[in-house]
């Protein structure tokens, strides 16, 4: 009787005897009920039937065979079969021929492999009269035609590749790369020394050694239980000298999906790693225990795209464990995402934020196209994306959104303004930054007050507007109106004042305003293209002008390129004046906040246009903007040369 438990599920499915369809001249065209016992061994076609209707049953113990009995053809069936899984074969017979004292009887064999595909062949079953019966001749090719005496079947699903996250120039960001995976294989080490071997490779690699030493424990006798994963180049020499003292401990080559390095990009990109038990319960039909998948940033969103589908492979394994593929069915590889970052600025970017310890970002747009080329966050981030979804005050970068309102309302670029010290609103005063030029205070002209940044001359302008004005320049310049680009972006918040000190708190970009280091960039590229800039990443998504929105006029744009030029010339962006290539426009800020201690701290921020090119940077905790964020963005206008 059938052991495994295939044998029992193909028992269980073809419990009725199977449709049998007979050689042409006999039953040519019609259905078949299974023989009559006594007809069995006595005519070749009546053997080879019940021969049938025993395969569809999975118990081959009435059927006469020629060097073995019937039991012993049910369990090699079993065998043969039970890499097959849970698919159930359907047997039908096809034309039996005699010729003598030989038989040959043709079996076609269909298994269902899901998705509406159906693996169908034919095999080739030899049968003998021995005195006046027919027995069969059993042998694996009985199963499948290219099987020998020793291989049997087995099935495997198979992924298809999961496609590259392309940026700029066609360059692979997220590709195929070589790494080891270092861990326990149980196959090598005895089930009483696999704990000692996981406790002793967990200090080696220095991970959890009683979470590692549980998992080689509950493993199966076979499995190779993975404790980490290296890069190829970056497996420690500690591990490669010394990981064979350590029974059962193997070191397997491999190709898994990464970016160029650790870090790039990663709070963007996302990772791809084993499913989650949430992801199953989520999506059944889609996930089981075992599959990987992407598990956050566009690894996750766009994952249906880059994991393509699941094929089924059909080999023929051998007794010594090769494996020769006999058939494949279904799967088609992960289509590719393409992305507009640039490989070379990104990882300057990002190189020039790795010794911030604050939060911080970098964001770099090209204002002709909106391409965003780098979207970088620092190690100070805790993982999270601040680069495209931070929300912090803009402080005094946010004046050149001011700007644009003045002028809207008729204030003109030598128009005369009050700088004061201090400004009182409704009982709070207002105050320059610490180290404001003081041949700088008095009525100045409006492109001074910009220059230098004076907080009281804006605070003190604030009048000229009405109460929807600052947000509508903010949306000209691609601030605070949310739309969907296909990645995690904020564009920020300009909420209409409510009390007179909030309207001037947001006049310097204090207040209710907020932003992310990518609303900031978008702001100085459409001050610098002349036109709304809306920032795209992902290729395939197609991006817009958010409706409703009137865009900057290249009027505008011109009067803000001179005001802002005006901050690298004479004013406090003066670390750019000397950056070679075309001018640069930019605008320096701080804002305050209230850090979770309970002191004081500011925000720094630096935002500038280059040709072709608009960077914000941001750092959480900062001097100021000229002296903490300003630095990073010149060794950034320069490295992009």
């Amino acid at each position: 009787m059938p052991t495994s438990s295939l044998a029992r599920a193909l028992a269980r499915a073809l419990a009725a005897p199977a449709v049998l369809v007979l050689a042409a001249g006999l039953l040519a065209g019609c259905d078949a009920a299974p023989p009559d016992p006594d007809e069995v061994g006595v005519e070749a076609d009546g053997t080879a039937a019940a021969l049938v209707a025993a395969l569809n049953q999975g118990d081959l113990a009435a059927v006469p065979f020629t060097e073995v009995t019937g039991t012993d053809a049910t369990d090699d069936l079993v065998s043969v079969v039970e890499g097959m899984g849970e698919r159930t074969a359907t047997i039908r017979l096809g034309e039996v021929s005699t010729d003598g004292d030989a038989a040959t009887a043709t079996l076609t064999w269909s298994w269902p492999l899901g998705d509406a595909e159906t693996w169908t062949y034919t095999t080739d079953v030899a049968l003998q009269r021995v005195a006046d019966a027919w027995e069969v001749v059993w042998d694996h090719d009985v199963v499948e035609p290219s099987l020998n005496a020793s291989s049997v079947l087995e099935a495997s699903t198979v992924a298809g590749s999961r496609g590259d996250i392309v940026g700029a120039d066609g360059l692979r960001l997220v590709t195929n790369r070589s790494v080891v995976r270092v861990g326990i294989d149980k196959t090598k080490v005895g089930a009483k020394r696999a704990a000692a071997s996981a406790a002793a490779l967990a200090r080696l690699v220095d991970i959890g050694v009683d979470d590692f030493r549980k998992r080689v424990q509950a493993a199966g006798d076979l499995a190779f239980v993975e404790a980490i994963t290296f890069r190829a180049e970056d497996v420690p020499a500690q591990v490669s000298r010394t990981y064979t003292d350590i029974d059962g401990a193997s070191l397997l080559p491999a190709e898994v999906p990464l970016a160029p390095t650790r870090d790039f990009a990663a709070p963007i990109l996302g990772t791809v790693g084993e499913v989650t038990a949430e992801m199953i319960a989520e999506e059944p039909d889609r996930f089981e225990v075992g599959d990987t998948a992407g598990l956050s940033g566009l690894q996750a969103r766009y994952d249906e795209q880059l994991s393509g589908t699941s094929g089924v492979v059909i080999d023929a394994v051998g007794s010594d464990g090769k494996e020769r593929e006999i058939i494949r069915f279904g799967g088609q590889d992960g289509e590719p995402l393409r992305l507009t970052l640039d490989e070379r600025l990104q990882s300057r970017a990002e190189s020039l934020l790795a010794d911030v310890d604050p939060a911080s970002a970098l964001v770099a747009i090209r204002p002709s196209d909106g391409a965003v080329l780098a979207a970088a966050n620092g190690p100070g981030n805790g993982g999270l994306n601040l680069a495209t979804f931070g929300q912090y005050a803009p402080g005094s970068t946010f004046k050149s959104v001011s700007s644009l309102a003045l002028l809207r309302s008729g204030l003109e670029p030598d128009s005369r303004v009050p700088c004061t010290a201090t400004v009182e609103v409704d009982g709070r005063d207002f105050e320059n930054y610490d180290d404001y030029p003081a041949g700088g205070l008095g009525r100045i002209p409006f492109r001074t007050a910009l220059a230098n940044s004076c907080n009281t001359a804006f605070i003190a302008e604030r009048r000229r507007l009405e109460k929807d004005d600052l947000a509508d320049a903010a949306a000209s310049l691609g601030l605070g109106v949310d739309h969907d680009l296909g990645f995690p972006a904020y564009f920020g918040s300009v909420e209409p004042p409510t009390t007179e000190t909030g309207r001037a708190a947001d006049m310097i970009g204090q207040g209710t305003v907020l932003a992310s280091p990518m609303a900031m960039a978008t702001v100085i590229a459409s001050i610098q293209q002349g036109d709304l800039v809306v920032p795209r990443l992902v290729e395939q998504v197609e991006v817009s002008p958010p409706d409703g929105v009137t865009p900057v006029s290249s009027a505008e744009a011109r009067q803000l390129r001179a005001l802002l030029r005006g901050v690298v010339t004479d004013g406090s962006g003066r670390l750019l004046a000397d950056v070679p290539g075309p001018d640069v426009i930019a605008k320096t800020g701080t804002a305050e906040y209230a850090a979770d201690d309970g002191s004081t701290r500011t925000h720094a921020w630096m935002i500038a246009a280059q040709g072709d090119l608009a960077v914000a940077v941001f750092v959480q905790d900062g001097s100021s903007g000229s002296g903490t964020a300003g630095p990073i963005l010149e060794e950034f206008l320069r490295a992009a040369r």
